[in-house]
């Protein structure tokens, strides 16, 4: 425990430091810092995303940075410091888990998500969807709707149900696409969060899925690329079915790593 508390004394020092000494560091604001967070946060999504641990342990420390900076920023018009910070988190998660500081008795972590929720409603918030961060991207957003309204019982029984509602939203759509009408978007949307829906009854993380994907396609579409530049071939010129056949070797070659 000591060497885990030197190194974040130390991380605060360096931070000191830097505010005092370095100009780009002088400079910085809370508003100035968002941005490059939000770019941390999805570095550390990509580490994450490829099992790179030690990329991972970087880039938790550059996130690390950016709350230590936060707090050190809030400290110099007297706000808040990193002391209060870390004894706020503290209290709350003290507060949220009375099964463990409290007489409250859980069964399994539905329980526990569920007073979570009701303890949340408590301290004054008048939705669970509160907490929901306006500005996260559209699919996290509505993966974590699904699942702040299933802490309160709001959920579906089953995967077949989500199944068959998925089945359903798709027909609908298909129906306004067939009359051309201004509703497509809407039922398109529709879709989207019925099969996020249904992702989380698989348990599978619907971001991470498609994003894997995304990487998927860019090797093989890379592959396409070098493979039919060293035959001499241009894409503009090519068809679809010559530019298929590479799409093929490419599944075939990059299956094989």
């Amino acid at each position: 425990m000591n060497s885990k508390l030197k190194a974040f004394e130390r991380l605060l020092s360096i931070m000191d430091e830097l505010r005092d000494k370095c100009p780009w560091d002088k400079k910085q604001t809370i508003k100035s810092l968002r941005y490059l967070t939000i770019e941390e946060t999805y570095e550390l999504a990509d580490a994450i995303l490829e099992e790179d641990m030690e990329e991972i342990k970087g880039e938790l420390g550059d996130l690390m940075l950016h709350l230590v900076f936060y707090s050190k920023i809030a400290s110099e018009t007297n706000e808040f410091d990193i002391e209060d910070v870390l004894n706020t988190v503290c209290d709350k998660l003290i507060e949220r888990h009375p099964h463990i500081y409290g007489d409250v008795e859980v069964q399994n972590e539905e329980d526990v998500k569920r007073n979570w929720e009701n303890i949340k409603l408590k301290s004054g918030r008048k939705s669970v969807l509160d907490g929901v961060p306006k500005s996260l991207p559209a699919m996290v957003k509505a993966t974590r709707i699904q699942e702040k309204v299933k802490g309160v019982g709001f959920d579906w029984d089953n995967k077949n149900q989500v199944f068959d509602k998925v089945k359903e939203e798709i027909e609908e759509l298909n129906v306004e696409v067939q009359r051309n009408s201004d509703k497509i978007e809407d039922e398109f949307g529709d879709v989207l969060f019925s099969i996020i829906n249904y992702a989380r009854f698989l348990n599978v993380d619907p971001e991470m899925a498609l994003e894997k994907t995304n990487k998927k396609f860019i090797k093989r579409f890379q592959y396409l690329e070098k493979e039919s530049k060293n035959d001499g071939k241009k894409l503009s010129e090519m068809s679809l079915s010559e530019m298929d056949e590479y799409w093929n070797k490419a599944k075939s070659m990059l299956n094989k790593n």
